[in-house]
């Protein structure tokens, strides 16, 4: 597994299911996750990153060309997989974040796309969700990497 890649695009929604606004760097915090997104403050599930690999994978198995943003994650990166383990730790620029769990595609991804939610399950193609241990400001183009003890 390649360990290094690029954070491609950011987005955050002010409201549970609300419209997505993309920028091009945001603060994050430990105590509130991405500056304007409100999920935030889930303990857990501060953050929520997709890899452009499993994107690409669940595109070709529908045969469709969808744009990331239709899984509503927070992080886009690039030349890298989802690290496959809990706890397993990304660093975005000054940003450190911790993988707390898979992110399961929902209901939410079958009214994006019929078959969207199955293509997205297997390895971990969903993304995952993190927790922010260190907080700093990430900017599109960022450097991540995995990061080990």
């Amino acid at each position: 597994m390649t360990t290094a890649g690029k954070l491609l695009a950011i987005q955050r929604a002010a409201q549970l299911r609300g419209p997505l606004e993309a920028v091009t760097h945001v603060a994050v915090s430990a105590a509130t996750g991405i500056e304007g997104d409100a999920r935030g403050v889930k303990k857990d599930r501060q953050v929520t990153i997709v890899f452009s690999d499993g994107w690409q994978a669940a595109c070709r198995e529908l045969n469709a060309d969808l744009p990331w943003t239709l899984r509503r994650a927070n992080l886009l990166v690039d030349g890298m997989s989802a690290p496959r383990e809990w706890g397993a730790r990304l660093r975005i620029g000054p940003v450190l974040l911790m993988v707390t769990e898979e992110t399961k595609p929902c209901g939410v991804m079958e009214k994006q796309h019929a078959g969207l939610r199955a293509a997205l399950a297997p390895d971990w193609r969903g993304g995952v969700c993190c927790k922010v241990l260190e907080g700093g400001v990430i900017s599109t183009g960022d450097r991540v990497e995995l990061v080990s003890d």
